[in-house]
């Protein structure tokens, strides 16, 4: 047996909406709203405890310790800790609110993940992303790498790579623009990664408003350490026009699950010669290829940005048809619950919709996929897992209960430089690391 394991990363105590992410319409959109970090956090633990109870494996990844004193730190702040929020509040609250994000929640973007099946040496790898487009979100590495390791320490089973280097060449966003398409999880399959530049070509086709934070070369040096096979392996190019309209990674507009990849019409450049590719290479391993296209007459792309339509997760349920998870917004959009009723209703691969209330993830631009690492595990890699790292009545009950303890129900910027919240943060992770056991991950515990 072979399962998809989601671990979803819980989110953090300093959720708030400072619109940092350039790119993410949602994220500038709410910016500097208020924010219930104990609302988000328990939204995110009912979507995995529900679907643990569906059936589906399900995982959880913990929150960075934020503010992040070490970064201040090395921009030159000093002195007590309190001493360093005020110096760095007075500085700039724009640089604060940078290092106080609870973005490391959007686990999507943590890592790149290739199965056993795929590996040559047998192993499933992790590279951990470095999101160098985004400076609150490139202080992340080092910190996902220790969860990471700690989550998934057995090296018998699991190889773990660090970031790439941090330029803008080697830009790398993770599972956010990866998929993986195969007949059942413990077979070999292909995988498919999506770029928005080449990184060193010059003169390519680009997006002109937002910036294409996934290059092609970052994506060739991950298929590399993962030690994939070429002729499993297929590179894509995002549609730039997409970029432009608000699709910041390709999971915004597309997503897959075994031979099914669920995709809008506008979300590929030269599409027809992509599919092509991958529906070849699917055959060589005895799959069929099933895509389902969007067009953009039923969905356009600005619905499909604001509903997060794409931004879902696709589940195999034991019946062999599929679960699709979307958020709320895609339920209170007629245009877009209309076609995925019709979607249900025709037959295909798709049989169920699922919506959950996602709100305080969605108006910082994150939907259900964004929050979930997809990790495929056979029973003796999944017999290796952080048993803690695992959701359960138990763990489920006790993780609510932290959060009850430990989380404010409201958050602004101005109110990440009270030194008090730091003191609330580093006791509430020391906490959790051992309810998870995980061991000591974060600078503070060291």
């Amino acid at each position: 047996m072979s399962y998809e394991v989601n671990f979803d990363g819980l989110v953090g105590l300093t959720h708030h909406y400072a619109g940092l992410s350039f790119g993410n319409e949602a994220s500038t959109r709410n910016q500097n709203s208020a924010a219930n970090p104990k609302l988000a956090a328990k939204q995110g633990l009912a979507k995995m405890k529900a679907l643990a109870d569906l059936g589906f494996k399900q995982g959880i990844l913990p929150p960075h310790e934020r503010p992040h004193l070490p970064t201040l730190r090395k921009l030159g702040f000093s002195g007590s800790d309190q001493s360093v929020l005020a110096q760095a509040q007075a500085y700039s609250p724009r640089l604060l609110s940078s290092l106080s994000s609870a973005s490391s929640m959007w686990v999507a973007n943590a890592a790149t993940v290739s199965p056993s099946a795929d590996s040559a040496d047998g192993r499933v790898h992790f590279t951990v992303a470095n999101l160098n487009n985004k400076f609150h979100r490139a202080i992340e590495a080092e910190t996902t790498g220790a969860i990471l390791q700690s989550t998934f320490r057995n090296a018998q089973h699991f190889a773990h790579h660090d970031a790439l280097p941090q330029v803008a060449t080697l830009g790398d966003e993770g599972a956010a623009n990866h998929n993986r398409l195969c007949a059942d999880y413990a077979k070999p399959g292909v995988q498919v990664f999506v770029y928005g530049r080449d990184g060193l070509a010059q003169g390519g086709t680009e997006p002109q408003r937002y910036p294409a934070r996934q290059t092609r070369i970052a994506s060739e040096a991950v298929a590399r350490l993962h030690q994939l096979d070429g002729e499993r392996t297929v590179f894509m190019q995002q549609n730039p026009q997409a970029i432009d309209s608000g699709v910041f990674h390709n999971d915004v507009i597309a997503v897959s699950n075994r031979d099914v990849l669920f995709y809008h019409q506008q979300a590929f450049l030269e599409p027809k010669n992509g599919l092509d590719e991958i529906r070849r290479k699917l055959a060589a391993l005895g799959c069929d290829f099933n895509p389902i296209e969007v067009p953009q007459h039923r969905v356009s792309v600005d619905d499909a940005v604001n509903t997060y339509l794409f931004n879902s997760q696709l589940l195999s349920q034991a019946n062999g048809k599929m679960l699709l998870v979307v958020p709320e917004e895609s339920r209170q959009h007629a245009g877009v619950w209309d076609y995925l009723s019709e979607l249900v209703a025709s037959g295909g691969p798709i049989e169920r919709i699922e919506v959950f209330d996602l709100r305080e993830s969605m108006r910082n631009g994150g939907g259900p996929a964004c929050l979930r690492l997809r990790v495929a595990l056979n029973e003796q890699e999944l017999a290796a897992v952080n048993p803690g790292s695992m959701i359960n009545d138990l763990q489920f009950t006790r993780l609510n209960q932290w959060v009850d303890k430990h989380y404010r129900d409201r958050m602004r910027p101005e109110d990440l430089a009270d030194p008090q919240l730091l003191i609330e943060v580093r006791q509430a992770l020391d906490e959790l690391t051992q309810l998870l056991g995980l061991g000591s991950i974060y600078p503070f515990q060291q």
